[in-house]
């Protein structure tokens, strides 16, 4: 079913691709008159790098990107600067997370839009699942494996219905999951198609090459992740993350330190010492850290049960160029690598 759902986000392209021949004809200028310089082009302002990376990919050179967070940010805390939050109000289009993800944030988009800017919320195009501090929901679930549930959430044209919504009940870490990162790229290009019809069209092609990427990262991820056996994919994390992952890959969430979807929240003793006799009864061999946060906590609970791994992840944030995080696609890969290896060694 996950299949059936990718090639219908790729068939979309190829309709796309005839609809802009069309617009591109009807909105030309003279054959003589020069392309259009960098500072005409729309521009797009993103909040988060991981969705910046995406972004950037799949626009190529059609759109001005500018993304405000830095590589190692934690999304949950960051605070745009003066210079940050005027890029923000004065942008074509802005692209966030949503689901209250950019906890830092929240006034500045909402004064955004309030005042004209458009904006595209990423996670308004894909299934999504509800935060609980009740993590048992997380793992295994039989009627969300796969993907089979995009088709229900691609290519929703309403984005306005999502946006400025209280999404506090939604977990906003969709971008664990790179099949839904695909129905974002394909929700995204339709929405730059409908309202930016006069700029340049290029990028569609771009757009479809990158979903056809992430199609083939989610397959990539399936066969790191295989090696896995079914009863070692058990996940004990710095805080609730993961959850979209575990539902695409089948994996069981044990536990989180801080059981919340936000860094934020804080863990307490009672929850600590419980979570440590589970990860004992479960032989769990890892806990997995955010490397956009502090690790102290994780450390502590490896040290308290002893004979127990803290591995870290690139988990809400791109890591610095070079590194293993650099990009989304290397981001995903390392972190499935990296779970492959610290379950089954």
């Amino acid at each position: 079913m996950f299949i059936n759902s990718m090639k219908k986000v790729l068939f979309s392209f190829t309709t796309l691709l005839a609809l802009i021949a069309l617009v591109a004809a009807g909105c030309s200028d003279d054959n003589d008159t020069s392309s259009a310089s960098s500072t005409d082009k729309p521009s797009i302002v993103v909040t988060t790098n991981i969705l910046g990376d995406v972004v950037t990919n799949m626009v190529g050179d059609s759109f001005n990107v500018e993304v405000i967070m830095p590589p190692g940010s934690d999304p949950h805390d960051f605070q745009a600067s003066a210079q940050q939050v005027q890029s923000m109000m004065e942008a074509d289009l802005l692209v966030v997370n949503g689901a209250n993800f950019e906890e830092g944030m929240l006034d500045v988009i909402a004064s955004a839009k309030s005042d004209g800017v458009m904006v595209f919320e990423a996670i308004s195009v894909v299934s999504q699942l509800e935060g609980s501090d009740d993590h048992s929901d997380h793992g295994g679930h039989d009627d969300h494996e796969g993907h089979d549930d995009h088709d229900d959430h691609e290519g929703h044209d309403d984005h306005d219905d999502h946006e400025g919504h209280d999404h506090g009940g939604i977990d906003p870490h969709f971008f664990t999951d790179p099949g839904r990162m695909a129905v974002v790229v394909e929700g995204l290009s339709e929405f730059l198609i409908a309202n930016f019809p006069n700029a340049s069209q290029g990028f569609v092609s771009s757009a479809s090459d990158y979903a056809q990427d992430l199609v083939d990262l989610d397959a990539e991820v399936k066969e790191i992740l295989s090696e896995i056996p079914d009863e070692g994919k058990v996940l004990v994390t710095n805080h609730a993350v993961f959850a979209y992952f575990a539902e695409s890959y089948g994996f069981e969430i044990l536990g989180e330190i801080i059981p919340s979807a936000s860094t934020l929240s804080s863990a307490n003793a009672e929850q600590l010492a419980s979570l440590a006799d589970e990860i004992s009864s479960n032989n769990v061999k890892a806990i997995f850290a955010d490397a956009s946060a502090s690790d102290t906590l994780a450390q502590t609970l490896a040290s308290e049960v002893g004979g127990i791994e803290v591995i870290t992840l690139f988990t809400e944030s791109l890591g610095d160029p070079g590194s293993s995080g650099a990009n989304y696609i290397e981001m995903v890969k390392f972190n499935a690598q990296s779970i492959a290896s610290g379950l089954v060694g």
